[in-house]
C-alpha cells in the first residue's frame, strides 16, 4: 500500500517537486532536469536505467538530430529559399500566415511520421518566413508562429495514427492487452474532424488573439537564384531521410536512427554542412537535457508502480455509471488529463489502455470506444512539459515559458467548452457510444 511504502512516498515527492518546478518555471528547465537526475540517484528512488532512460530513448536522439538538421537547413540557405516561395502566399494577413503554418504542419504529418523531425524541418523555414514578412525575432508574432509549429505539429497529428508517439503507444498497448489493431483509415475518420480540423481552427484563433502581429505583404519580384552545390546535396540528403521516415514500417529502422545518420552526414568535414562552431552555437543542449528528464520522470513513475497506483486511485473516485454517458465521457477525459501530469503524453496510453476494460465495465461504454476516447485528452496538454514536441519548438523559437503556458491553458479551456462536447457528439453519431 501507498501509506506503508516509504520508498513510494519518496518517489512521489521527487516527481511532484520536479513537475511543480517545470510547471511554475521557477528555475530554468534544464536546471530542474539536472536536479531530478541528482535527487533520483542520491535517494535511490529508481535504477539508473530508468532515471537516465531518456538518453536511450529514440525521442532524445530525434531531438538532437533535429537540431542539427535545422542548423544545416539554415546554413545552406534552404530555409530562406522556401520562405521566399511561401511568403507571397501567406503574408497577406496574420490569420492567413498563422493558419497557413498550421495547415503545413498538419499536412506534413501525413507523409512524415516523426513530430521532432517535422519541427526540425519547419522551424528554420518559418523563422525565415517571419523575417521576410517583417516580423522581428523575439516579437509577439515570431513567438506565435513558433507556437503554431509546435502545437500544430503535436496536437493535430494525434488524428493520424502513425504520426504521433502517443498514438503508437496506444496502438501497441491495445494490441498487447486486448488483441485490438486500430486501423489507419478508421482512426483518421474518427479523430480528424475534431482533433485535426476543429483543433486546427481553434489553434489559429487562439494564436491570432494572444500573439497579434501585422505581417508586411510580400510580392514576389526577384527570380530565384540557382541552387548551390551545398543546397543540392542537402536536398538529396533530406529527400532520402524523408523517404526512410515515410517507409519506416517497411524497413523497420526507427526514425530516430535515420535522423541520427543524417545528422552525422551534416557534421562530416568537407562533406557536411555544419561546422564545429555552428554545432556548438546552434544545438540547444539545454532542451536535450530537458527532454531526457521528462522521459526519465515518465519511466520512474511507470517502473515504480506510482502511475498504476494513481490510475487505480482515480478509478475508485471517478463517477462512472452506465446511466450517465456524458458524465462518464468527461470523467474518462479527466483521468487522462490527470495522468498527463504524471507521465506526460507519451506515457498516458501506456497507463490508461491496460485499465480500459475496467473503465468500460464501469461506464457501460464499448472497450474500443474507451481506448479511443483518450486521444483528444492527451493531445490537449495543460502545461508545455506534457508534450515534448511543444518544448522543442519553444526552444527552437526562443519562446518564453509563460507564453507557451498561456497558449496551453487557453486552448485547453476552450477545448473543454467546445471541442470535448463535439467530440462526444461525433462518437455518439458514429455509434461508438
Amino acid at each position: 500500500m501507498f501509506t506503508s511504502n516509504p520508498h513510494l512516498w519518496l518517489t512521489t515527492l521527487v516527481v511532484a517537486v520536479t513537475i511543480l518546478l517545470w510547471a511554475s518555471a521557477r528555475l530554468p528547465e534544464f536546471i530542474t532536469a539536472l536536479l531530478f537526475f541528482a535527487a533520483a540517484m542520491l535517494l535511490h528512488i529508481a535504477p539508473a536505467a530508468s532515471v537516465f532512460g531518456g538518453f536511450a530513448s529514440s525521442a532524445f536522439w530525434l531531438v538532437l538530430s533535429g537540431f542539427i538538421l535545422g542548423v544545416a537547413i539554415r546554413n545552406v540557405g534552404l530555409a530562406d529559399r522556401l520562405a521566399q516561395r511561401l511568403a507571397p502566399h501567406l503574408s497577406g494577413s496574420w490569420p492567413r500566415m498563422v493558419g497557413g503554418v498550421i495547415v503545413i504542419s498538419y499536412l506534413l504529418a501525413f507523409v512524415m511520421p516523426s513530430n521532432m523531425g517535422r519541427i526540425a524541418l519547419l522551424m528554420p523555414v518559418v523563422g525565415a518566413l517571419a523575417n521576410r514578412a517583417g516580423i522581428k525575432e523575439g516579437s509577439r508574432g515570431a513567438i506565435g508562429l513558433a507556437l503554431a509549429v509546435g502545437f500544430g505539429t503535436f496536437q493535430l497529428s494525434a488524428s493520424i495514427l502513425p504520426a504521433n508517439v502517443p498514438n503508437l503507444v496506444l496502438s501497441g498497448a491495445a494490441e498487447t492487452a486486448y488483441g485490438l489493431h486500430p486501423g489507419y483509415l478508421p482512426w483518421l475518420f474518427l479523430q480528424a474532424p475534431v482533433v485535426g480540423l476543429l483543433k486546427g481552427a481553434l489553434l489559429t484563433l487562439c494564436i491570432c488573439r494572444l500573439f497579434p502581429a501585422r505581417p508586411v505583404p510580400v510580392v514576389r519580384t526577384e527570380a530565384a537564384a540557382p541552387f548551390s552545390g551545398a543546397e543540392r546535396r542537402l536536398m538529396a540528403l533530406l529527400l532520402v531521410t524523408l523517404l526512410l521516415w515515410m517507409t519506416d514500417s517497411l524497413h523497420g529502422i526507427s526514425p530516430a536512427w535515420v535522423g541520427l545518420c543524417a545528422a552525422c552526414v551534416c557534421l562530416l568535414p568537407r562533406v557536411g554542412f555544419v561546422s564545429s562552431e555552428a554545432f556548438a552555437s546552434g544545438v540547444n543542449f539545454r532542451t536535450c537535457l530537458y527532454i531526457a528528464a521528462i522521459l526519465g520522470v515518465t519511466a520512474v513513475v511507470v517502473d515504480s508502480g506510482l502511475g498504476d497506483l494513481i490510475a487505480r486511485g482515480l478509478l475508485r473516485v471517478t463517477p462512472l455509471d452506465p446511466a450517465t454517458p456524458f458524465t462518464n465521457f468527461l470523467s474518462l477525459s479527466a483521468i487522462t488529463g490527470l495522468l498527463n501530469f504524471a507521465v506526460t503524453a507519451n506515457g498516458v496510453p501506456a497507463m490508461f489502455t491496460p485499465m480500459a476494460q475496467s473503465f468500460a465495465d464501469a461506464s457501460g461504454f464499448p472497450l474500443t470506444s474507451v481506448i479511443m476516447l483518450q486521444v483528444l485528452a492527451y493531445a490537449t496538454p495543460l502545461l508545455p512539459y506534457q508534450a515534448s514536441p511543444v518544448v522543442v519548438a519553444m526552444a527552437l523559437g526562443n519562446v518564453p515559458a509563460r507564453d507557451g503556458l498561456r497558449l496551453c491553458l487557453a486552448v485547453a479551456f476552450i477545448s473543454l467548452l467546445l471541442l470535448f462536447p463535439l467530440y462526444y457528439g461525433w462518437f455518439r453519431l458514429l455509434g461508438y457510444l
